[in-house]
């Protein structure tokens, strides 16, 4: 505790978060990852301000940022939302003991009533590692609430074997019958959120009718990675995992509002 006449300095996260530009930049990397000129754009300050306050959010622990596989000049940058909450419950314990956060919420129930589950389109360039394995957990974790489905621009022939086994040991999930499809077989079909997993594919995924959403999640293809690198599958399934969590209330406030009357 301060003592009398003694201003205590705010928690890290609390000064970090309150400055206006940076708390635009994490609102819009909460909903999707961006590069920078996009951050420019959607916030209409110049690079050079939004560069500076992104290194602050990076210097923060706050913000992670990954080379782009389209443009390896360029990089997308990524709100760590875990981290956030993690901050944030500490900076709440830090005002008063009652604040401490005892459990994590639980997810949100999905299409448990009469209205229509949401739909989500997951995009890579193969088809057969980050989208299948992203369509079989929100698939799992919404209990089938989410209307779920993926493709490529460029579809493998095959599931990659790592994918199957990765959702086979670590969730339990068996998707070694499926088979990569391409983006022209979902083309007639209509998508509430349309999220792309690879940065390439999200330079050539088509647009969509309807008022549809669109997220980008820049997760590297851990195929690239090699055989020596034997715990990539795992890094981008527990990206993908974390992810899909976060997506969860999303999806679960976006129902709930268009089934109001």
């Amino acid at each position: 505790m301060p003592s009398p006449g003694q201003v205590a300095a705010p928690p890290p996260f609390v000064a970090l978060a309150a400055h206006p530009v940076r708390w635009r930049l994490m609102t819009e990397l909460a909903g999707s990852d961006h590069r920078v000129r996009e951050l420019v754009t959607r916030l209409g300050q110049p690079q050079n301000l939004v560069s500076y306050h992104l290194r602050l959010l990076r210097d923060g622990g706050l913000v992670t940022a990954t080379r782009s596989s389209a443009d390896r000049r360029d990089s997308y940058y990524h709100l760590d939302l875990d981290r956030c909450a993690h901050e944030l419950a500490g900076s709440g314990t830090a005002l008063h003991p009652a604040l401490r956060t005892s459990r994590p919420p639980s997810d949100p129930p999905l299409a448990r009533g009469s209205g229509r589950p949401p739909s989500v389109l997951f995009v890579c360039t193969g088809n057969s590692a980050r989208s299948p394995v992203a369509e079989a957990l929100l698939t799992l974790r919404s209990v089938g609430g989410v209307r779920t489905t993926s493709a490529g621009s460029r579809p493998k022939e095959h599931l990659h074997p790592d994918a199957v086994r990765v959702l086979r040991e670590r969730f339990d999930v068996d998707v070694s019958s499926q088979r990569p499809r391409h983006l022209d077989d979902v083309a007639d079909k209509s998508f509430d959120l349309v999220i792309t997993l690879c940065d390439k594919a999200r330079e050539v995924c088509p647009e969509f009718s309807g008022p549809v959403r669109r997220m980008h999640w820049s997760i590297p293809d851990p195929a690239a990675a090699g055989p020596q690198d034997d715990a990539a599958f795992e890094r981008a399934a527990h990206d993908i995992d974390t992810r899909v969590g976060h997506l969860l209330p999303v999806l679960a406030a976006t129902e709930h509002r268009e089934g109001e009357p």
